[in-house]
């Protein structure tokens, strides 16, 4: 149960991420999809960071 807790959070996190990155290009008015493509990846990273801390063995 614990895991699928982190999936939805994994994918609605995701989907935050590129709706915010969408709004904030627009917003920006940027050519490029520069944020569309940042944002969900420092997402990702800070999610495995914290999966890989979740479930590591503490000592």
């Amino acid at each position: 149960m614990q895991y699928l807790g982190m999936a939805t959070q994994f994918i609605v996190s995701l989907a935050l991420g590129v709706f915010a990155g969408s709004w904030l290009d627009k917003c920006l008015k940027l050519t490029f999809p520069l944020l569309v493509w940042v944002l969900p990846l420092l997402i990702i990273i800070a999610l495995m960071v914290k999966v890989i801390k979740d479930t590591s063995k503490k000592k």
